[in-house]
């Protein structure tokens, strides 16, 4: 149910949507005259609905852009651990229902691409091309390890040592090799963390909750359509052969990775990863790109029922 439509500036909407009695918020970046389908960006749990405005110089140009602050996350409505993964893929659906929006390039990183591939399985005719990136088939250790502290800190009020931790799992050690802004975009992560309200804490306890509860994969069909997997090469959360995983399970998926880069590739090279971004989802080459690894092909094996996580 539409509960809200209010216009920002010029070319930019928001949307207060209601799915299933929670309420939440998608923004949409309007392109008059688009060279491809709306893209759709699922960010990290910690992202929300603006975290992708500093990609917009370079990818509103080329079509329609839509970020969405799903339930249970950024400024939407408390959503309980019980609701899973599959909630939040019919969420995402409800919402280019509801938007009018029948087809998308849908781009996932981190969390976003949980959501986003289960999205892309359970709803496979409103996806054109997939693009995910720090990504994973299964919850990685260094993910499952962290988890418990982090709760335990933010349970007492501990909210730095909860920064802390958290910077860690998701920045890269510093001698693992040579990350453009590692340690602007640490800062900036900290911040972030330590700045974050009671209903955000809540949440951000309530995601790792419903992560760890219901996991991450589930084996069921991905379908046919052009598929890209990148991370930053020295991710240390999601790794590359996390990355290689994901790709093989994907119908003609390509995998690369960005040099000099991190898990938080998004951030650290903006323009880079909205170039590979834009170019995978108008058909242009993205072979040969000076900030990128030589780009692979994975082909996924044949689906069968019996397949597991």
């Amino acid at each position: 149910m539409r509960t809200a439509v209010t216009a920002a500036q010029d070319s930019v909407e928001e949307r207060v949507l209601t799915f299933e009695g929670f309420a939440y918020t998608c923004r949409i970046v309007h392109q008059d005259a688009p060279r491809t389908a709306p893209l759709l960006l699922l960010g990290g749990s910690s992202q929300n609905r603006y975290s992708w405005q500093s990609h917009e110089r370079w990818l509103a140009p080329l079509c329609t852009m839509i970020t969405v602050d799903l339930p249970g996350y950024g400024s939407s409505d408390f959503l309980p651990a019980h609701h899973g993964i599959d909630f939040l893929a019919d969420a995402v659906q409800h919402m280019l229902t509801e938007i009018d929006v029948p087809e998308v390039n849908l781009f996932g990183g981190c969390f976003g691409e949980v959501v986003g591939l289960r999205f892309a399985q359970r709803h496979p005719e409103s996806v054109r091309r997939i693009v995910f990136a720090g990504a994973a088939i299964r919850l990685p250790d260094l993910y499952t390890d962290a988890v418990p502290r982090v709760t335990r800190a933010l349970g007492r009020g501990a909210v730095e040592e909860a920064a802390e931790g958290l910077v860690r799992l998701f920045m890269s050690n510093p001698g693992a090799g040579k990350v453009r802004r590692h340690a602007a975009v640490a800062r900036l992560l900290h911040r972030q963390f330590m700045n974050q309200t009671q209903d955000e804490l809540e949440k951000a306890v309530e995601h790792n909750t419903r992560l760890v509860t219901h996991g991450c994969y589930e084996p069921l069909p991905v379908p046919d359509v052009p598929s890209l997997v990148f991370t930053g090469e020295y991710d240390t959360l999601c790794t590359p052969e996390m990355g290689r995983e994901l790709a093989a399970t994907m119908p003609s998926a390509r995998f690369t990775t960005v040099k000099e880069a991190d898990h938080l590739v998004t951030v650290e090279r903006s323009q880079e990863s909205a170039d590979l971004i834009g170019r995978f989802c108008t058909d242009r080459p993205i072979d040969d790109l000076p900030y990128c690894t030589p780009v692979e092909s994975s082909y996924a094996v044949p689906f069968t029922a019996s397949r597991s996580c």
